[in-house]
């Protein structure tokens, strides 16, 4: 069923509102341009990757060690940002069959995202639960 011409108002408004308010939550929301960020950083770290390796030839061959040292470290730093960028693109770009569009150009996950662990003294699993259970009951047990 098609939204009324008064709700497609109000929701342009909250759209708006929401854009003025945050517009880096607006943007993630959209997901495009994030991702195509992420996609731009993906390709510069292909490209300085492959200067590390031609580098690290480079000093294989001329017998310089340091300049051989210089290109690993050239690769490792594009590696890691590759492979953040690639991280981030993954966790931005959602399946495309599990969202809904709307011609705003606002998508909807649904289901949402889930949830990720910010500190590891913010949220404690059953597992570490467990462990403290048991801590309690063996110093429980000596009478410490």
């Amino acid at each position: 069923m098609p939204l009324s011409e008064e709700e497609l108002r109000l929701l342009e408004q909250m759209e708006r509102a929401l854009v003025e308010e945050d517009p880096k939550f607006a943007s993630t929301l959209r997901g495009t341009t994030m991702r195509r960020a992420a996609r731009r950083r993906a390709i510069l770290a292909g490209l300085g990757f492959a200067v590390g390796v031609a580098v690290l030839m480079g000093g294989a061959i001329s017998g310089y060690w340091q300049i051989g040292i210089v290109g690993f470290v050239i690769m490792l730093g594009a590696a890691t940002v590759g492979l953040g960028a690639l991280r981030g693109q993954r966790v931005s770009g959602a399946p495309e069959a599990s969202m809904s569009a709307h011609p705003s150009g606002f998508r909807v996950v649904e289901g949402g995202r889930t949830k990720r662990r910010t500190s590891r003294r913010g949220s404690d699993s059953g597992f570490m639960d467990t462990l403290r259970a048991r801590w309690r009951r063996r110093r429980d047990e000596r009478g410490y």
